[in-house]
C-alpha cells in the first residue's frame, strides 16, 4: 500500500518542482559567469580593490536581465530563498540556493565559486570599506552618514558649523556654484577648528557646478514697490502698511524708501506726506515715529511706488525715492502657448509676452534665451523639454539655426511664470556637453588642495569621469574620491558603465540627485529609479548618497510633512543622507539623526530586521 502523500519524504513529494528549479538555477549561474567573462577587458581595468565588486555588479546585472518573479515565487513556495536580497553577493546567493536544491534531490558535489566572488559576509564588508574610504567612518549612533550643504553664512559663523558637527554632521558639502574660494576656505577652517574642539571628524565634499542649462535674457521689470495695508476677509483695513523713510536702507524693513537727508529733516510726528502713485491715485503717508536715522510712516490704502513718484513733504518740498529694486520679469505660460528658446541674446525689441489666454487669438510666441545655446545642435523635433524643475513642460516642434520652437503642454490653466535663471531639462536629447566647464577647472585648483571628495555634476558618460580624474592627477598626488551625481536620464541608463569606470580608482561614490532626476525620468518613475540606483550601487559595493529635499520643510523653517519623515527614513538604506541648507538646518540634523538611529534597528538595506516590537511585548491574550 503506497504511503500517504503528506508522509512522503520532502524531495520525493517535490521532485518535479525541484528538478525544474535545479535546471533554471544552473542556467542562471552559467549566465552570470558568462556575462562577467564577456566583460573581462572592463574588469581588468578596475582597481584591484574593486575587482571582486565589479564581478559582483556584472553577476547582479545578469540576474536582473530577465523577469525572475516566477522563479522567486516557486522558490518561496518551497521555503527557499527567493533571491530578493542578493545585491551585495549575487552569485553566492544563487549558489547557496542551488546547493540546497541539489542536496534535496541527491547528494552532489557543489561547484566551487570563483575566487573573485564575494560571499555573504564579504559583500557587505567590502561596501563598508569602500564607504569609509569615500565618506569617512560611519558614526557610532547609526551606520548612515549625514551630509550637510553649507549656506553662505557658514563662512562667517563658526557657531553654526560647530553646532552642525555636534549634532551629527559627518560630511560638509560645499557647492561651488555659490560663494567663492575665500568663503570656502573660511567654512573649512571653521570645521577643522570645531573638529579639534569637539573631538570629532568630518569629511569635506565639494560639488562642481557643471554645465548649467538655464533660461536667461528677460529684461528686468520696472522697479515698483507695492504697499498693502492688512485687511480682513471683508476688505476692511485692520492695520496700516508701514514704510521706513531714511537716507539709507534699513535692515529691519523690506519696505524702505530712501530720500535725501535734507528732505527727511523736515518731517515730524504727525507730518503728512502726499503723492500720486504709479496709477495716478492720490495717497497720503502719516509719520508716526521719528528716529535718529529716519522715520516710520503709515499708509491706509494700497499704493504702487516707483523711483519717479514725487512726494510732497514739509513746506511742500518735493523729493523722489531711490533704492527701489527692479523685480524680475517673467513669461506667463499656459497650455498650447508657443515659446521660442533663442540662441541669440535678447534685446529690448524682443517680444517677451506670452500668447493671450484665448486659444484662437493670434499672437507672436514668447521669447527667452538660454545659457548653453550649443545644445541646439542636439535637440530634435518631438523631444520633451522641461523648465523650472518640471513646473512647465513642452514639446519641441521646430529647430532652426536661431531658435527652438516649443509648444507648452504642461502648465496650469491660469498660467505658470517662467523667469530668468530657471533650469532647462531635455530628457530625450542626446546632449554632447562636457561635464566640466572652464569655471569648474578653475575651482578644481582649490578642491584639489582642500577637499576630501569631489562631486561631479551632470555626468553623462564614462569619458567625463576619466577627464576629471586626469585633471585631478595633474593638480594633486592625493587620492580624491569622485562622487557621481546621477541627475539625468542618460546617466541613469548608463549607470553600470559609469560605475565600472569610476571603480578604476580605489574609491568612489554615487549621489542620487533626485531633483533633476525626477524631471528627467518622470516624477511617477522616481521611486522606481532611486530604488534601482540603490540596488546597483550595493551590487558594486559603492556608497550611495540619498539627496535632494530631505526634510526640506523642516530645514526651511516649517514643520516636516509626514511624507518627508517617511522619505528620510527610506534614506537609511543608503550610506549617506544629504540635507540642504536652511534657517533650521541644525534642527533638521537633530531630527535626521534620531530617524536614522531608530530605522537602523528595523531595516538594513532591503532586509527587514526582527527587532522586538514594543506593541508585541505589550500584547497578551484576554
Amino acid at each position: 500500500m503506497p504511503e500517504p502523500v503528506q508522509h512522503l519524504p520532502y524531495a520525493r513529494r517535490h521532485a518535479p518542482a525541484l528538478t525544474e528549479l535545479l535546471a533554471e538555477l544552473t542556467t542562471l549561474r552559467a549566465d552570470m559567469l558568462r556575462l562577467a567573462e564577456q566583460a573581462s577587458d572592463q574588469l581588468q581595468a578596475v582597481h584591484p580593490g574593486f575587482r571582486s565588486s565589479a564581478h559582483n555588479l556584472l553577476h547582479y546585472l545578469a540576474l536582473r536581465q530577465h523577469d525572475r518573479r516566477d522563479l522567486q515565487q516557486r522558490l518561496a513556495a518551497l521555503g527557499l530563498s527567493s533571491l530578493g536580497r542578493a545585491e551585495a553577493h549575487a552569485l553566492a546567493t544563487v549558489e547557496s540556493v542551488l546547493a540546497i536544491v541539489q542536496a534535496l534531490l541527491e547528494p552532489a558535489t557543489a561547484v566551487p565559486a570563483p575566487e573573485t566572488t564575494p560571499d555573504f559576509e564579504g559583500g557587505p564588508q567590502r561596501l563598508a570599506e569602500h564607504s569609509n574610504a569615500c565618506l569617512g567612518p560611519a558614526p557610532a549612533a547609526h551606520n548612515v552618514r549625514i551630509m550637510v550643504t553649507m549656506p553662505g553664512e557658514a563662512a562667517g559663523n563658526y557657531e553654526l558649523v560647530r553646532n552642525l558637527l555636534r549634532e551629527g554632521m559627518n560630511c560638509m558639502r560645499i557647492n561651488c556654484a555659490h560663494d567663492d574660494a575665500t568663503a570656502w576656505g573660511l567654512m573649512i577652517a571653521h570645521l577643522r577648528r570645531a573638529e579639534q574642539e569637539l573631538g570629532k571628524t568630518c569629511r569635506v565634499s565639494m560639488d562642481l557646478a557643471g554645465p548649467k542649462l538655464r533660461t536667461q535674457g528677460l529684461p528686468p521689470a520696472p522697479p515698483v514697490l507695492k504697499v498693502n495695508p492688512s485687511r480682513d476677509v471683508m476688505g476692511r483695513v485692520t492695520a496700516p502698511a508701514r514704510l521706513w523713510l531714511a537716507a539709507q536702507q534699513h535692515p529691519a524693513s523690506a519696505d524702505t524708501l530712501v530720500f535725501p537727508a535734507a528732505w527727511l529733516q523736515g518731517l515730524r510726528v504727525g507730518s503728512r506726506v502726499s503723492f500720486k502713485d504709479a496709477r495716478g491715485a492720490r495717497r497720503k503717508l502719516r509719520v508716526v515715529r521719528v528716529e535718529a536715522n529716519g522715520c516710520w510712516a503709515e499708509l491706509r490704502k494700497t499704493a504702487y511706488i516707483t523711483p519717479s513718484t514725487v512726494f510732497a513733504g514739509a513746506a511742500r518740498a518735493q523729493a523722489s525715492p531711490h533704492g527701489i529694486s527692479a523685480k524680475s520679469s517673467f513669461l506667463l505660460l499656459r497650455p498650447n502657448d508657443q515659446l521660442l528658446l533663442t540662441r541669440q541674446p535678447l534685446d529690448s525689441q524682443d517680444r517677451i509676452e506670452p500668447a493671450p489666454p484665448h486659444p484662437t487669438a493670434a499672437a507672436e510666441p514668447a521669447v527667452i534665451g538660454c545659457t548653453l545655446p550649443e545644445v541646439f545642435d542636439s535637440v530634435q523635433p518631438g523631444e520633451r523639454i522641461w523648465f523650472d524643475d518640471g513646473k512647465i513642460g513642452g514639446v519641441v516642434e521646430r529647430v532652426d539655426a536661431q531658435a527652438v520652437q516649443v509648444r507648452i503642454v504642461q502648465a496650469r490653466a491660469e498660467g505658470d511664470k517662467l523667469r530668468n535663471d530657471k533650469g532647462i531639462n531635455l530628457p530625450d536629447s542626446q546632449l554632447s556637453i562636457p561635464a566640466l566647464t572652464e569655471t569648474d577647472l578653475q575651482h578644481l585648483v582649490f578642491i584639489a588642495q582642500h577637499a576630501d571628495a569631489v562631486q561631479l555634476s551632470f555626468v553623462n558618460s564614462p569619458a567625463d569621469i576619466t577627464l576629471l580624474r586626469q585633471h585631478l592627477h595633474r593638480l594633486t598626488d592625493r587620492v580624491l574620491p569622485i562622487v557621481l551625481k546621477i541627475e539625468t536620464r542618460r546617466a541613469f541608463e548608463q549607470l553600470p558603465d559609469l560605475l565600472l569606470r569610476a571603480m578604476q580608482a580605489e574609491t568612489c561614490g554615487v549621489m542620487i540627485a533626485r531633483g533633476d532626476l525626477a524631471v528627467e525620468c518622470g516624477f511617477e518613475r522616481l521611486a522606481e529609479v532611486q530604488e534601482e540606483i540603490l540596488w546597483l550601487c550595493e551590487a558594486a559595493h559603492v556608497p550611495a548618497i540619498w539627496a535632494t529635499q530631505v526634510l526640506e520643510s523642516l530645514a526651511s523653517g516649517g514643520m516636516p510633512a509626514r511624507a518627508e519623515i517617511t522619505d528620510a527614513a527610506m534614506g537609511s538604506r543608503a550610506e549617506c543622507v544629504m540635507l540642504n541648507k536652511g534657517p533650521r538646518i541644525v534642527t533638521a540634523v537633530q531630527t535626521l539623526t534620531g530617524i536614522l538611529g531608530r530605522m537602523e534597528a528595523h531595516q538594513s538595506k532591503k532586509n527587514t530586521l526582527l527587532r522586538s516590537l514594543h506593541v508585541a511585548r505589550l500584547w497578551s491574550p484576554e
